[in-house]
């Protein structure tokens, strides 16, 4: 029982505009006028609840809300970002997009994860302010690119990385792709995960995979990441 809690605390460390119209202008004070062509502006949360795929969007598999979503945080490393701190502040971006938290400057954010088996692939879609999404990416980039040597992360929770390497993503899309692996060592067994980051205008889109009985059989995790689940979300993006 020790031995599966410890690793069921570990694992949740690996576990989230419609346009307007022309107006026209009142002649009597010079300020547009409403029209009913005008167009309701859609929220952040309801651009990425459209955009995150179901499970018509992958036949055969499921779509599930997190712990997260459900507001049950027992099993949820962080509430925010701002409840981590790393021990190399370069590391921060891969450590918040391993943990299902937004990187960069969100308007707001929205994870669901794809079982198969022992197998979990969690997916958090961000959006951003006209100019943040770049931002966010470059950060993960460097991140990623600097932290080939691991760093620890705390919050409910430490987890250690052994190494962040770069890899070939499983299908590029949008407007900027990148992937890695880090992995993680657990009682003397080392574990991999693996995650992509595609970028689409102002929204990005975080992949994670990870074997999550793994931990708790004694034995090395390298979940890798489902093409079908990465193409179907990455066409959600346009």
């Amino acid at each position: 029982m020790k031995r599966a809690a410890l690793a069921v605390s570990t694992l949740s460390l690996l576990s989230l505009t419609a346009c307007g119209g022309s107006a026209d202008s009142d002649t009597a004070t010079g300020e547009p006028r409403p029209t009913a062509t005008r167009a309701k502006q859609a929220t952040p949360a309801e651009r990425l609840a459209k955009l995150m795929i179901t499970k018509a969007d992958v036949p055969g598999l499921d779509v599930k809300a997190t712990s997260r979503d459900k507001g049950d945080d027992k099993y949820v490393f962080a509430k925010s970002p701002e409840d981590v701190t790393v021990d190399k502040p370069a590391c921060a971006q891969p450590a918040y997009a391993t943990n299902q938290l937004p990187v960069g400057e969100p308007q707001g954010d929205l994870t669901h994860y794809v079982p198969q088996g022992n197998e979990f692939t969690y997916i958090t879609l961000t959006t951003y302010a006209p100019g943040k999404a770049e931002a966010a990416f470059a950060g993960l980039a460097k991140g990623v690119e600097s932290c080939g040597d691991g760093f620890t992360a705390k919050a409910n929770g430490s987890v250690t990385y052994d190494s962040v390497t770069a890899e070939e993503p499983v299908a590029k899309a949008g407007d900027e792709s990148l992937a890695f692996r880090a992995t993680m060592p657990f009682q003397g067994i080392t574990h991999t995960l693996h995650a992509q980051a595609v970028r689409k205008g102002d929204v990005m889109a975080v992949y994670v995979s990870v074997d999550g009985m793994a931990m708790v059989q004694d034995r090395p995790g390298d979940a890798k990441l489902p093409a079908t689940v990465v193409k179907a979300q990455n066409a959600k993006l346009g």
